[in-house]
């Protein structure tokens, strides 16, 4: 089965999800180009061989990244900057982000900055980046100061999810890669939460009977959102979409990362994230406490983690004023009214945010 996911919005783009569908690839690239450039992580080169074949006619030039967060530095996007200026890229020319999250990220980040912005297609190659990273239009790096503070609003030309690829990525990756789609779950889409339920331990593999609709369900949900958003201004509120829900979780999720020196998961981080964040919604008096522990057993069914060191709390708060989300001296949270029912909690009183913590500290 193979499906194609619009996203709205001015420049609007299709998502293309399935097996064996790498040959559309060039529906998805605009002719002009002459030459493209495969920005990649080591870890996908076999599977980069088979992009470069789609590509008969065209000048390709491939560009090997760190894995993992360590792609997303000002030195590798420098480095990839030298070598688009090396090989004479022009406008009409394009990028390709080949891998996780961090790969679509910064691929984004330099076709968007690259002579003010050329096309880039993304081609994910794990779960976290094909029901996150690829799809959106955030492109950005990593610096000292915290995660994804320097970066551009980009939308991909199209996005290429080969399912196939999700084969190879070893498990804790993948369990990590679900915490978006669980996210997706309490604040658009609660089908989501039932098909996992009804098969957790099945949703752990790609070759899970429900794998095909939790990755499309997750994406059509993210479209929907950055379709009607881009550049995420629009307010927050029940039944509201814009693009500020996709936080949900977050705020603390990058505290944790930074903490960390990006050394976690993003689908970890965000796993405790969601936890909290459906605490400090109890604790504010608008969730139900029932709905909130489910966010603690569907993440822990599905193995991931829902706590984190107690004493790290001063840290966490610090790293989380600075946060993107921020607004002025601000700080502000997506939490939740009910299922699918988002809202932002506004500089919540410091006894809430702690008693919230208490909950997931260990």
């Amino acid at each position: 089965m193979t499906t194609r996911i619009t996203v709205p919005g001015d420049q609007p783009y299709d998502v293309v999800v399935g097996f064996d569908v790498l040959n559309e690839l060039p529906t998805l690239m605009k002719p002009t180009a002459a030459r493209v450039a495969v920005i990649h992580q080591p870890s996908v080169s076999l599977f980069v061989d088979d992009v470069v074949k789609r590509l008969d006619g065209l000048d390709v030039v491939r560009i090997e990244i760190p894995d993992a967060e360590g792609a997303k530095s000002v030195e590798t996007a420098e480095l990839a900057w030298e070598c688009l200026g090396s090989k004479g890229f022009t406008r009409t020319d394009m990028v390709i982000g080949v891998g996780g999250g961090a790969a679509t990220d910064l691929a984004g980040f330099v076709a968007a900055t690259w002579l003010r912005g050329v096309d880039v297609v993304q081609v994910p190659t794990t779960l976290l980046g094909m029901v996150d990273a690829a799809v959106g239009g955030k492109t950005g790096i990593n610096t000292a100061a915290g995660k994804n503070l320097v970066g551009a609003f980009h939308p991909p030309a199209g996005v290429l999810c080969e399912l196939s690829t999700l084969t190879s990525v070893p498990p804790p990756d993948y369990a990590a890669g679900l915490a978006e789609i669980v996210k997706a779950g309490f604040i658009a889409d609660p089908e989501i939460l039932s098909l996992i339920e009804d098969a957790p331990r099945q949703a752990l593999t790609p070759s899970g009977p429900h794998t095909h609709e939790l990755i499309t369900r997750a994406i059509a949900m993210k479209a929907a959102v950055v379709g009607a958003d881009l550049r995420e201004r629009a307010a927050v509120g029940p039944g509201g979409l814009g693009r500020e829900i996709l936080n949900y979780g977050h705020t603390l999720a990058h505290a944790i990362e930074r903490r960390e020196h990006y050394g976690w998961r993003h689908g970890d981080a965000v796993s405790v994230g969601l936890v909290f964040a459906a605490a400090l919604s109890c604790h504010a008096g608008l969730l139900d406490t029932e709905t909130a522990h489910r966010h603690r057993a569907i993440l822990e069914s599905l193995g991931l983690p829902t706590t984190y060191a107690a004493e790290a709390w001063p840290d966490l708060r610090t790293a989380m004023a600075v946060d993107k989300k921020t607004r002025g001296a601000t700080l502000r949270f997506v939490v939740l009214e009910g299922l699918a029912r988002a809202r932002i909690l506004a500089d919540p009183d410091e006894a809430v945010l702690e008693a919230a913590y208490a909950e997931v500290a260990r």
